[in-house]
């Protein structure tokens, strides 16, 4: 099958240009296609993962991926999508997210062999260029009203858009000459919010090498509110397993709305359609049991942090939710507590053991000792997954599983407690 259906079946598609002719490109021979990713970070995030995923379908297909780390561009910061102005990124902050970002990407896509991806860092070329040199090669090939009426820039005038964000779309542009030039790529891809970065990329191909290059766009994973997801909206899911844990990270992908698990699993798996179609008729007839959820984030985690990564995920899941408490151990519990608040208590404190309702009110998990004693009363505060019977039982340093114990209210408000000294 044509990459370019693939990618349209599983529902990546916002905008190309030139349907056809891109489709009768991809058809004709393998492929140069690529995709940006400025390094304004040192970990992408899961809207990174969408363009990420559609070059390796297109590697699949036996086309060439080309991920273009931003070292030059990512010191000024694209405008595109946004309504404030990036803060600028210091040469040394730029290079340590360059790193970090090329040993992410190489997690999804081969490295090696006849369609083997290409890493590329565009300050390589743009650094060398002075000035003068790149207002005479390139600037003089875009007027003012042609970039007024980006929606990149038009959106920003009433807020004010510096000149630095402003010529942001000619770096873009000149990137895709650059490629074209030097690895015969005529192809650009990225999400919706690029399209007009993409068209002058092309633009400038077109009036500099006379030839034809072309652009495909994704939809842009977004927030239930509709908001851009990623690092500036405050609410990133990194692939950094330091900056989301794995089991933080599988519980986004779980806890996906029935109405948008069918279309994420087609974007953000490798599982062919047919089953997806399977899983998403089992959802269907036994929603209860969330099988398309846990494949989806078992699939995700699996692919982001691998099979490891899954594991910890799991045994986290299991400390969280009451799965096989008999088997808790202090892998597990170091799993799941850097995804649940943390109380630190000196051992001292456990001579004679320390009341429970205490222990509830010191950790936070309750607002006073009086709640602690009603919730343990009700049977709804769990040690170390086991139910508390006694309002006035006492917690005891043997109860601690190395230096931790944990404790939870109801299903989803759990708390480690650490012994210390």
């Amino acid at each position: 099958m044509n990459p370019l259906s693939t990618l349209k079946g599983r529902g990546f598609l916002d905008n190309t240009t030139d349907d056809e002719a891109l489709f009768a490109e991809l058809a004709s021979g393998q492929q140069s296609v690529y995709a940006g990713f400025d390094p304004t970070a040192p970990s992408l995030h899961v809207g990174h993962l969408l363009p990420i995923m559609a070059l390796a379908h297109l590697q699949r297909a036996n086309h060439r991926p080309i991920l273009l780390v931003g070292g030059a561009t990512g010191m000024i910061g694209d405008p595109s999508g946004r309504s404030t102005e990036r803060g600028l990124l210091t040469p040394e902050e730029v290079d340590r997210n360059v790193e970090g970002i090329r040993a992410q990407v190489a997690r999804f896509l081969d490295l090696d062999g006849p369609q083997a991806a290409r890493i590329v860092n565009n300050a390589d070329w743009i650094g060398p260029i002075s000035h003068l040199e790149w207002l005479r090669d390139v600037g003089k090939h875009f007027t003012v009203p042609y970039m007024l009426a980006k929606e990149s820039v038009r959106s920003r005038l009433e807020q004010g858009v510096s000149y630095t964000e402003f010529s942001y779309m000619l770096l873009q542009a000149y990137d895709f000459l650059h490629l074209f030039r030097t690895h015969g790529c005529r192809i650009q891809c990225g999400g919706s919010e690029q399209w007009g970065n993409i068209t002058a990329g092309i633009d400038l191909i077109r009036r500099v090498e006379r030839k034809q290059a072309f652009g495909m766009t994704f939809r842009l994973l977004t927030t239930s509110s509709g908001e851009k997801f990623g690092k500036s909206a405050g609410n990133a899911v990194w692939l950094d397993a330091n900056a989301t844990t794995p089991f933080a990270f599988h519980q986004y992908w779980l806890n996906t709305a029935d109405s948008e698990v069918g279309a994420l699993l087609r974007l953000f798996t490798f599982l062919d359609i047919d089953a997806i179609d399977d899983l998403m008729n089992e959802h269907h007839r036994n929603p209860e049991r969330h099988e398309a959820q846990a494949a989806l984030a078992d699939e995700v985690t699996r692919m982001v942090h691998g099979a490891d990564g899954l594991d910890r995920a799991m045994r986290a899941k299991r400390v969280l939710f009451d799965l096989d408490v008999e088997r808790l151990s202090v892998e597990d519990l170091e799993a799941a507590i850097g995804d649940m608040p943390v109380s630190r208590i000196k051992r001292a404190d456990f001579d004679g053991g320390l009341p429970a309702d205490q222990a509830l009110a010191t950790s936070g998990l309750t607002a006073s000792k009086s709640e602690a004693r009603r919730l343990i009363a009700a049977g709804g505060v769990y040690l170390n997954g086991v139910p508390l019977k006694e309002p006035n039982q006492r917690i005891l340093s043997s109860d601690a599983i190395g230096p931790y114990i944990f404790l939870r209210v109801g299903k989803r408000n759990p708390c480690v407690i650490v012994i210390e000294g």
